[in-house]
């Protein structure tokens, strides 16, 4: 097979008409999910054969080469990207399946002193961001969205609390993946893009809360309950920033969701909000508040999953007292140059392309981290039960991870079939095309660049794949611009938290979990001047991080 060097103007020597050409199978994805309405894996694969055959007529590359890009990025997508997801789902469904879910919900009928508006701002935003944090694509709001009707909210506000909830975790969703994803696709650190990503997202975490309370009770719950949404949104903020940026990406939502729920118990044993009564009868709520007994041994056996979580992340990610376990776990990786193509995909230089080395982090990934921790909880589990209450067994935990994958196999379709395209696309130099192109655009490239993350999360639903169809861009484009190339990848990441509660997927998932199936549009025109509003603010933020607020960049 003949070596391949990727051109940035390889179509008719024009760099503009090759970034035209190289739109084609994005144009061909979003056309299929939006014009056709087909289902998204269908729109992904006939993305990746317009992909495959601009690669191969219009970019030069052999079909071959092209072809075995395609599997290397769906080698990637199925792992770790679905591993972890199907990992972080089968963590959710053991404590459901045990029974410690419903203990975990009537605690949060506990806390907040019976104010309904508060009591939705923990599940939705607390508690839907570690869902979000461990699961992600759309299982936090099928989640929330039922545990907030729950409490007696009608289903369009549920609706829509969990969509604009769900906003502030989605950078980190599924122990960072979005970030993870964009690391490896342009070779730039991941924990680097991350910290960025940690002074971006806090701007959009501290007011989420407040816009809350408007949804669930329009100005008077704002004047009511505003010092809790303060400190709920604040010590997110601040926690998202730390982790970020001190201890560990991938496990920012999840310190961030935890720090601001303690915060949250611990300001309401010295604070009660106005109103808590009228407002139920404002809304016409006449949820009964559960008085089952609740005692503390099963509020820490609900809990105990989310510590370990963090227990286990913790000594994976930093712990180097006689044994150095990062490195012990990053020395199993197994570097493999992808057959056929990583002999054949040459720089302009003639080196070899890194990227085309697959690295299989079979032990350290997070995945595996959440595999391992999964079934500490069930053997606990199994062997502290009450009487034979909430009794699990390790053969139906097990058996858990089946369901929890055939449950996935559509999303990970998608998934595969949304990496190959990137793949293909970068190695073709479609990507890079398109990058060189809006490079020209100069400075005011950096208020325009959440824009595409915001759109490729809105289509897709995802921010993983947002960030896998575009990091590359945003990468070339940042170089060539003289802009910080992990600026704008954070920027791609960021912008697309915003898009996440407009994308067809959540809504979808929304109106389903409210029973509200056919009246997605409904749910739409509430959220979408949210959105923008809040993608307005990114783009501001990430264009003065470009210049005058350049010092805030870790």
């Amino acid at each position: 097979m003949e070596n391949f060097t990727a051109a940035t103007d390889a179509v008719g020597g024009s760099l503009g008409l090759s970034a035209l050409v190289a739109l084609i199978p994005l144009a061909t994805f979003f056309a299929m999910l939006l014009g056709v309405k087909a289902r998204a894996h269908t729109s992904a694969l006939a993305a990746l054969t317009a992909a495959l055959l601009v690669a191969w007529l219009g970019f030069k590359m052999p079909l071959g080469l092209a072809a075995l890009s395609a599997t290397q990025g769906a080698a990637f997508g199925l792992f770790p990207i679905v591993w972890i997801i199907v990992m972080a789902l089968w963590f959710y469904e053991l404590t459901v399946t045990s029974g410690r879910f419903e203990d975990l919900r009537l605690l949060f009928d506990r806390i907040g002193g019976g104010d309904l508006r508060i009591q939705a701002i923990l599940i939705a935003f607390c508690f839907g961001g570690l869902l979000e944090a461990l699961a992600g694509f759309g299982a936090p709001v099928a989640i929330t969205a039922t545990m907030v009707m729950a409490l007696g909210v009608a289903p369009l506000r549920a609706a829509i609390a969990v969509l604009l909830a769900n906003t502030a975790p989605v950078a980190f969703g599924a122990l960072a993946i979005p970030i993870t994803t964009a690391g490896s696709l342009t070779g730039e650190d991941p924990a680097a893009i991350g910290a960025i990503v940690g002074v971006q997202a806090p701007f959009v975490a501290w007011i989420v809360p407040f816009v809350l309370l408007f949804v669930l009770d329009g100005l008077r719950g704002v004047k009511d309950a505003w010092p809790a949404a303060l400190v709920i949104g604040l010590s997110f903020g601040i926690a998202q920033w730390w982790s970020a940026t001190h201890f560990s990406y991938e496990m920012t939502d999840i310190v961030a969701c935890l720090a601001s729920l303690g915060a949250a118990v611990l300001f309401l044993k010295v604070w009660a909000p106005r109103g808590t009564a009228e407002v139920r009868e404002r809304l016409g709520v006449t949820a009964p508040v559960s008085t089952t007994e609740l005692k503390p041994v099963r509020v820490w056996m609900a809990l105990l999953p989310y510590l370990l979580v963090v227990a286990f992340f913790a000594v994976a990610n930093m712990w180097k007292l006689g044994i150095d376990v990062p490195a012990a776990l990053a020395s199993t990786t197994l570097e493999i140059p992808w057959p056929g193509l990583s002999e054949h995909l040459l720089t302009a230089d003639g080196s070899v392309v890194a990227s085309t080395t697959y690295k299989l982090a079979w032990l350290s990934s997070p995945g595996t981290i959440l595999l391992i921790t999964g079934l500490v909880v069930a053997a606990i589990y199994t062997i502290f039960s009450e009487h034979g209450r909430y009794r699990l067994g390790m053969g139906a935990a097990l058996g858990l991870i089946g369901t929890c994958a055939w449950r996935m196999r559509w999303a990970a379709l998608t998934i595969a079939a949304v990496l190959a395209l990137a793949y293909v696309m970068n190695f073709s130099g479609q990507t890079v095309s398109i990058g060189a192109y809006l490079a020209s655009l100069g400075a005011i490239f950096a208020f325009l660049s959440p824009i595409l993350g915001w759109l490729g999360t809105a289509v897709t639903g995802s921010d993983t794949s947002a960030n896998a169809l575009f990091s590359n861009l945003q990468h070339t484009a940042a170089t060539n611009a003289g802009i910080d190339p992990k600026l704008l990848l954070a920027a791609n990441t960021s912008g697309g938290v915003v898009g996440k509660m407009i994308s067809p997927q959540s809504l979808a998932i929304a109106a389903t979990a409210v029973q509200m199936e056919g009246k997605e549009s409904e749910i739409f025109k509430k959220v979408i001047p949210w959105s923008i509003g809040l993608l307005f603010i990114i783009c501001s933020l990430v264009f003065l991080q470009s210049n005058v607020l350049a010092w805030m960049l870790p």
